[in-house]
């Protein structure tokens, strides 16, 4: 889509609102469009007027107009960051207007972009409104579903309820480890298959090693409390047997692990569990298994590229329970709507599958279409928006009617129809990592390789630090950890 702005440069907020409501357009500001001369293009235009800022969008589509206005009050525009916030949103909602009547049908996220939409709900609710209250201005100041906007309100609930439990030097503690069995289709995540690097593993433990020892260090010497630890990837449970048991004493020998709420291991892929894998999860204290077949459809697994069969699902998670226990070891399972070869049929009888497992936790994620996926790169033809929707909106109603609720939910880029991934949970296991880390309600110290450490202050300022993304830089920069626990420290001394 052409575009022209007049009299403001956010050009990002207009980008997202495009992205959400036209995914198969892209910005183009090459050329200053004339009215007649291309088959569609949008101008943006902000105005500060004496007592009110407007936004106006008009949409050209060849001889076909449409316009959108949204104002706010000037006084309301107190500072930077207040003023960017409020004139970006009424910048979203006039496109949002003008582009109404093009829609097939309405976005279920209306004119709301970004990446933690719980966010809003969670503010509106600490300053005094009620939980319905907060869904209602959703509805009415973004055009949110009520569906999504209920969504929020329960995720925000989880998180301020969380948030009056954390202490100001409480933390969670990430390790990745970047191997899996195979790549899948729609994958983007550092990750390497361990048929090809299965030689990268034994000194990618050791490296692990030693940033477990430099980061146990930096830990007791600030003083901090870990009250959550998620071991990810990649697919962690890919390792062998006695690696995996490596690394896990090493975390549980290094850390202080006892005020940890949760503990979880990702066992994504359920061909790489055994009895002996799950034995040692528990042994060293983990409580939570994720298990993720993210479809219970033949079909769809050989599609993504998963050599895993839904019997193979069927016994991981026989396992995890005959292994773990049941009272104080929970199970996971992500599921994944959109993916190739799948309809709503047979997502609901992954669904229901999946919930005869009886898991305390079940994750739906819509698939994200990222750009160095096989989907991306191979055009592979998935469902359609609609078909999406039907899937998502079986799967809220049915999962509430089976007493799950939102925990935690956050939107991607490019994800079909313009969805989001929600964590639903039954009562009293929601997953803390998850909460801290969508929410960044306090730092999370990674580890690992493709670990992205995100350090939060008292006063909510956020600064990361990256590790080497890929297996071999990891190993080859394990002796300089020094630079990483140095800017750590410095962050929690100044």
């Amino acid at each position: 889509m052409k575009l022209r702005l007049d009299g403001h440069d956010y050009k990002y907020a207009v980008e997202q609102i495009l992205l959400a409501l036209f995914p198969a357009e892209k910005p183009d500001y090459s050329i200053d469009p004339i009215v007649g001369s291309f088959d569609l293009f949008a101008e943006s235009v902000l105005r500060l007027r004496s007592f009110y800022a407007q936004a106006t969008t008009v949409i050209h589509c060849g001889d076909s107009v449409s316009r959108g206005t949204a104002r706010i009050k000037r006084d309301k525009l107190t500072g930077k960051l207040v003023t960017d916030r409020l004139l970006q949103r009424i910048i979203k909602q006039s496109f949002y207007r003008a582009a109404s009547n093009r829609l097939e049908s309405p976005p279920a996220w209306g004119s709301l972009t970004g990446i933690r939409p719980a966010r809003l709900a969670a503010t509106a609710i600490e300053v005094g409104l009620s939980g319905k209250a907060a869904a209602r201005a959703l509805s009415r100041d973004y055009y949110v579903s009520a569906e999504r906007a209920s969504m929020c309100v329960d995720a925000a609930l989880a998180s301020l309820t969380l948030k009056e439990t954390l202490k100001p030097d409480d933390i969670a503690l990430y390790v990745g480890v970047p191997f899996c069995p195979t790549r899948c289709a729609y994958c983007s995540f550092v990750s390497n298959s361990v048929e090809k690097s299965h030689g990268l593993i034994e000194p990618f433990v050791r490296a692990l090693l030693l940033e477990i020892d430099a980061a146990s260090r930096i830990v007791r010497e600030l003083g901090l409390r870990i009250v959550s630890v998620y071991v990810g990837g990649g697919t962690p449970t890919s390792l062998p047997a006695d690696s995996l048991e490596i690394v896990l004493r090493a975390l549980g020998s290094s850390f202080d692990l006892s005020h940890a709420h949760d503990y979880t291991v990702e066992a994504g892929r359920p061909d790489t569990m055994s009895a002996e894998k799950v034995g040692i999860i528990r042994r060293y204290g983990a409580n939570r298994v994720c298990v993720n077949p993210q479809s219970m459809s033949q079909h769809v697994l050989s599609a993504i590229g998963r050599r895993h069969t839904p019997e193979d699902v069927r016994e991981a998670v026989r396992l995890v329970r005959d292994n773990g226990g049941k009272s104080d070891f929970s199970l996971n399972i992500d599921i994944i709507a959109g993916l190739p070869g799948d309809t709503p049929e047979q997502f609901r009888s992954t669904l229901d599958t999946v919930l005869g497992f009886n898991p305390e936790n079940i994750t739906v994620h819509t698939l994200s279409l990222k750009k160095g996926s096989r989907i991306m790169l191979e055009g592979t033809a998935i469902p359609s928006g609609a078909e999406v929707a039907k899937m998502l909106g079986y799967a809220e109603q049915r999962l509430r009617d089976n007493g799950f609720s939102p925990y935690y939910l956050y939107r991607q880029k490019f994800t079909s129809g313009g969805f989001e991934n929600t964590g639903w949970s039954l009562q009293g296991y929601e997953g803390v990592y998850n909460i801290c880390m969508m929410e960044e309600l306090c730092t999370v110290l990674a580890l690992g390789g493709g670990g992205v450490t995100k350090l939060v202050s008292h006063d909510g300022r956020i600064e990361r630090v990256f590790n080497a993304k890929y297996p071999r830089e990891y190993i080859l920069r394990a002796e300089n950890l020094e630079e990483k626990f140095t800017k750590i420290e410095a962050f929690y001394t100044e």
